[in-house]
Parts: C-alpha cells; sequence; structure tokens
C-alpha cells in the first residue's frame, strides 16, 4: 500500500462549542495555506472530518500518514495540547464521551482491522473546557489553536526529523 501523502484530519461538532476544535485547526491550517502563510507539504491533504466516522475510511486508506485534530478528555486542564501516536491513540479514544467520538473510535480500529491504516498516525488532541450547544470555542481552548496547529505542522516532518 502505498499513500499519496498526509492527511491532515479536524474532527468534531462544531455546533458544541469546544468539541468543534479539530475541525477549526484543520480549517486555520486549510486557509493559511491558502494565504500562503503556512507552508505544508504540497501532497497534503486538509480535510474537515466533522461527525464522519466510517465514511472516513478511505481518504486513511489513500494517505501515508494521518494526523488527526480532536476534543478529547484525557482529565488535564482545558486548552491543555497533547500528541498522541501509534498505539496510544486507540487509548485515548476509548474514554470518549460525545457523540462522535465513538465514531473516531471505530474508525482508527477499522483502519487498522482492515490492514488500511498508515504507518504514521498522530493524534493532536486538545483538552476541552465545556461541550454544550453554542458555536464559539472557551477561551482556554481557543488559545490553544495555535499551539495544535504547530504541533500538527511538525507533524508532518519526515520521520527523523
Amino acid at each position: 500500500m502505498t499513500g499519496t501523502g498526509a492527511l491532515i484530519l479536524g474532527i468534531g461538532n462544531i455546533l458544541l462549542r469546544d468539541e468543534g476544535v479539530g475541525v477549526v485547526v484543520a480549517r486555520r491550517i486549510e486557509a493559511a495555506r491558502e494565504s500562503g502563510d503556512m507552508v505544508i507539504p504540497p501532497d497534503t491533504r486538509v480535510v474537515d472530518g466533522g461527525t464522519l466516522g466510517l465514511d472516513l475510511l478511505p481518504m486513511i486508506e489513500d494517505a501515508d500518514q494521518v494526523v488527526m485534530i480532536d476534543a478529547v478528555d484525557l482529565g488535564q486542564a482545558p486548552g491543555t495540547v497533547s500528541v498522541l501516536r501509534d498505539e496510544t491513540v486507540q487509548a485515548a479514544l476509548s474514554g470518549h464521551v460525545s457523540p462522535h467520538q465513538i465514531g473516531v473510535g471505530d474508525l482508527v480500529a477499522a483502519a487498522r482491522l482492515m490492514g488500511i491504516m498508515p504507518p504514521r498516525l498522530t493524534l493532536v488532541g486538545i483538552q476541552p473546557g465545556e461541550i454544550a450547544i453554542g458555536l464559539e470555542l472557551t477561551e482556554p481552548v481557543a488559545a490553544a489553536v495555535d499551539v495544535a496547529i504547530d504541533l500538527v505542522r511538525r507533524e508532518l516532518a519526515p520521520a527523523g526529523a
């Protein structure tokens, strides 16, 4: 299996405040790339995965590397950004409580079961402060967006760089 580059996958529901932070990060990365403010490898796809769950499998299958961004409850202070790689991603996704997160865990598990998970999987997880109806991120989570963007960009560097 040879993929076609990296996949940056923003996950979340933008109608539930901090739950949508992954989508916000992915949209900001794409806007920065389009404006020339951020250089990422040209074969990198940036996708607003929203709450699509298993419907994202074909995109994962086509990638050499997947970098997911999502709200993840790791019991930390709101806005804390964590980087999880490979096998530790599945463990982090098992404890989610929002409707889409079961889909993300299933997505990772299904990709592994089908043998289509790329060799490099990263989850940039942001600790949510509030998951409730609303369109705005809470202040600590909004402040973490730039940190998450920088970490995503670092993950796209060649292995060992």
